[in-house]
């Protein structure tokens, strides 16, 4: 006896024949790895999100297993529904059961005769996955360059991490900007401070707990457009998305699309501090995503908004050590918002800046140093801006203080005891 599902409902395992009614475990698999297997960050697919890393076991993630558990089910069900065959008709499945067996006769009734009777299964349609609180964190520039913080020749790029208390890894999703190059080639651009981070301490930073950076600022083509480009490979090899950069205008403003605790997350990078307009990607040149022009911006957030149930944009703007935003970026600010944006983490001017909401966002205009050396108090001073999306859509957000200790170590100032909630 033979059962056959033929292609459209199992995936990459377009066509299977089963000797044995015993439910197949090479078809179980096949099933599976259709089901919750990710697209690399650097393609463009959609990451089904699971976050671990770090020095800390975090649980996977709800969303995942979720809809491991609704295929599972769908197996399950197809097949109590299937009798013998299974076959595709006009979009459909037909299921026939058909009986072999002999005629049965008793006293009091004719001999019943063969019988064929035919289920016919509409498609199954799983469910969305129920959503779930989500917590956001980003921060500001950070810069994993040997050279300028020596330290972590010392005591490794772990010491950059150390000091937060775990939020990276407790959180949903962490983004940074990532203040600098990571490559073996190019030469460096002739300007005051050049940065090139250690391509060995991307993983560690994947490790804990780090999902997106950005790499469009005013260092990430310190070493060249190759190197730039680079980079972004390297980044996203070390299990992390890098977004704001690509070999064109189209492929640096693309979004990263994430889908964790049922909710589809878009993040987008822009960086509207360059040395040169060379640094900005046009249709046949690589180079960094557009966040000067509000049209541009506005069109990428607008993109990510049909796809996503929520656009993040982390940007390079503002003007170094000010302490507010220039009126400039409040208009790009609020058009981006507008467009669909529910979340703007800002960076670049070295100094905290306040958190605000518009329309109900939250923009946390500029988040300081990060990683970096401890220069001053003021520049030492930082922050961790965590967004919290709740089931219903509301947003609520809060600055987490942090201060940077020593030389590329910043330590959360408090016990974190959840989102957005800390001891003194």
């Amino acid at each position: 006896m033979a059962y056959e599902i033929k292609s459209g409902q199992c995936g990459y395992a377009a066509r299977m024949t089963w000797l044995n009614p015993a439910f197949s475990v090479t078809a179980f698999v096949a099933v599976v790895r259709f089901t919750v297997g990710g697209t690399p960050p650097h393609t463009g697919g959609t990451i089904t999100h699971r976050k671990t890393g770090g020095m800390n076991n975090s649980t996977n993630k709800p969303g995942q297993w979720r809809r491991l558990s609704y295929t599972l089910v769908a197996l399950c069900l197809l097949a109590a529904a299937c009798g013998d065959a299974i076959e595709e008709s006009h979009g459909r499945q037909v299921v026939t059961t058909t009986s072999t067996s002999e005629p049965t006769t008793t006293s009091t009734t004719e001999p019943l005769p063969s019988t064929t009777s035919t289920l016919v299964a509409e498609p199954l349609a799983l469910p969305e996955p129920e959503r779930q609180r989500l917590v956001v964190s980003g921060v500001g520039d950070t810069n994993l360059d040997p050279n300028y913080i020596p330290a972590f020749r010392d005591k490794g790029y772990e010491h950059a991490f150390t000091g937060l208390d775990g939020v990276f890894i407790d959180d949903d999703l962490t983004i940074v900007n990532l203040e600098c190059s990571s490559s073996d080639i190019g030469t460096p651009a002739h300007k005051a401070f050049t940065f090139n981070c250690a391509r060995e301490a991307l993983p560690i930073m994947a490790d804990w707990g780090v999902e997106v950076a950005n790499l469009a600022n005013n260092h990430g083509a310190d070493w060249g457009m190759e190197a730039l480009l680079e980079t972004k490979v390297n980044v996203a090899n070390s299990g992390m998305a890098p977004v704001g950069v690509g070999a064109n205008a189209v492929e640096a403003h693309e979004a990263a699309y994430f889908e964790v605790n049922g909710w589809k997350v878009a993040v987008i990078g822009l960086g509207g501090v360059i040395p040169h307009q060379g640094w900005i990607a046009t249709e046949d040149s690589p180079g960094m995503a557009d966040g000067d022009t509000i049209e541009t911006m506005v069109a990428a957030v607008e993109a990510a908004d049909q796809v996503a149930d929520l656009v993040f944009v982390t940007i390079h703007w503002g003007v170094e050590l000010d302490l507010q935003p220039r009126p400039e970026d409040i208009e790009r600010a609020h058009a981006m918002i507008d467009a669909g944006a529910d979340a703007i983490f800002g960076h670049h001017p070295h100094r905290l800046q306040p958190l605000e909401f518009y329309k109900g966002r939250p923009i946390a205009w500029s988040l300081g140093n990060f990683v970096w050396p401890r220069l001053s108090d003021a520049g030492a001073t930082s922050a961790i801006a965590q967004v919290i999306v709740e089931p219903d859509g509301t947003i609520d957000a809060c600055l987490i203080p942090v201060f940077i200790e020593s030389h590329g170590h910043p330590v959360v100032q408090g016990h974190i005891q959840g989102p957005c909630h800390w001891t003194e």
